[in-house]
């Protein structure tokens, strides 16, 4: 999540600027387009002008000399010289074609050659066709012919607007590469910027993942004494101050914890201490179902779930009246049912607590069975919870290996027997396998301390 989040600001980013950057790009190479296109186009105007009245000039002389051979070599050397001009031609004052670069034309009046109406007018006489941005594909200039102020007809030529659309495809070729390569170098570059103006924002933003985390951060680095930086810099002061703080209610807690395990144990041997016979019971029970369970491979907080619940197993038998609790002989049906009840009442006085409530389950199912003749609800296999089934075996086992006012304790050997006897009717099958093997272990384990010793 924090890599998309993280991606999706730098992505924008990158992409606001790159927007940005494309239309100014786009607007600086049509712009630059529309400049080397009107910068051509007037180019081929003054050149055609140029061209129409240099030729007007020296047509005058040959006219008043009537030297047409002069005047026609003058005008194809004109046009050999130009090949974007497409025709010359020399047009008297009467309107007929006197000189022609095409000769089939030379005779023909204005009108079989003229165009209907001019486009513009420089002023000094020089008449343009097609000049208009929106004309044809031809441009045609005529520049007027005089000789000491006598009109003598004009010249007129004929140019190829391709020329025009030829220099504009080579501008774009030429300049197109170019704007690419900014536009390139821009998109790299607005990816660094933002991966640098974004960076603070990232630092912050794994800075929050971490402490989310529950870990200790390290100061961020700060980038700049911008806005960014000044709050990077009060973010590591808070995140000091809150570790800080961290560090001392972890400490209050697991004081707060102790004192709560010690007065649980000190309320466990209050009860116990009504019955000399079960004094101990809970504390060696809590010892050996703590095992268990880590053999079990429960997580560390179920562990501690499990301690806990051991020393609570027999709260409800506060409530057991002493001739019950304390009688010799075995109990007869009715009182054997009200000491059943036992796992209720605790269950009930845990219940007045909220801090004890997961503790509930525990401490009211440890007498199930897994076959679901046991008691109080009747639960069966993996409906019981797994922390009271570790009860289960651990009671049963201290009660057996106890003394009891009806009976004498039974071996280790014998109480191991009967538990294994009882896997998968009375207890938990899984479970009742690590505890056998455990216990195996444990009396290995001594064996070889006696023999050491």
């Amino acid at each position: 999540m924090k890599r998309i989040f993280l991606s999706n600001i730098s992505a924008k980013a990158t992409v606001y600027v790159m927007v940005l950057l494309a239309a100014a790009v786009l607007a600086a190479y049509s712009a630059a387009l529309h400049t080397m296109n009107e910068e051509v186009r007037e180019s081929i105007i003054r050149r055609a002008e140029s061209l129409g009245r240099s030729i007007a000039s020296a047509s005058g002389y040959h006219l008043i000399l009537n030297d047409l051979l002069a005047l026609d070599n003058m005008v194809f050397k004109v046009k050999a010289a130009n090949p974007d001009i497409t025709s010359i031609s020399v047009i008297g004052a009467g309107g007929e074609v006197i000189v022609h670069s095409d000769p089939a034309k030379t005779g023909r009046r204005l009108a079989d050659t003229a165009a209907a109406r001019p486009e513009a007018d420089p002023g000094d006489g020089t008449v343009l066709y097609g000049a208009g941005r929106e004309a044809g594909r031809v441009l045609a200039v005529e520049s007027p012919i005089s000789f000491l102020e006598k009109d003598l007809g004009r010249v007129r030529l004929e140019l190829d607007w391709s020329v025009l659309y030829n220099a504009r495809a080579q501008a774009r070729r030429r300049i197109l590469p170019l704007f690419a390569a900014i536009l390139a170098l821009g998109f790299v570059s607005s990816m660094l910027l933002s991966r640098r103006v974004t960076r603070p924002v990232r630092e912050l933003a794994s800075g929050v993942e971490e402490m989310k985390r529950g870990g200790r951060t390290k100061p961020l680095r700060v980038y700049s004494m911008d806005e960014l930086g000044r709050l990077t810099a009060s973010f590591n002061e808070m995140t000091a101050l809150i570790t800080e703080q961290k560090e001392k209610l972890g400490s209050y807690a697991r004081e707060l914890e102790e004192a709560y395990v010690s007065t649980v144990r000190i309320l466990a041997a209050a009860i116990e201490a009504r019955d000399r016979y079960t004094l101990g019971h809970s504390t060696r029970v809590a010892e050996l179902a703590v095992t268990l369970a880590r053999e079990a491979g429960l997580p560390r907080e179920e562990v501690e779930t499990t301690e806990i619940a051991c020393l609570f197993h027999d709260v409800g038998k506060i409530r057991i009246p002493d001739a019950i609790l304390h009688k010799r002989g075995r109990l007869d049906p009715e009182e054997f049912r009200e000491m059943k009840r036992h796992a209720e009442y605790g269950a009930e006085l845990l219940s007045k607590a909220p801090s004890l409530y997961k503790y509930i389950p525990a401490v009211r199912h440890h007498h199930e069975w897994y076959d679901g003749s046991g008691y109080p609800d009747g639960l069966s296999r993996d409906r019981i919870p797994k922390v009271a089934a570790i009860i289960s075996l651990a009671d049963a086992f201290d009660a057996m290996t106890s003394d009891r006012p009806y009976r004498r304790a039974l071996s280790r050997e014998e109480a191991l027997d009967i538990i294994a006897r009882n896997s998968g009717r009375q207890f938990h099958p899984e479970l009742t396998a690590v505890f056998l093997r455990l216990m195996k272990k444990r009396k290995a384990s001594m064996s070889q301390a006696e023999r050491t010793a």
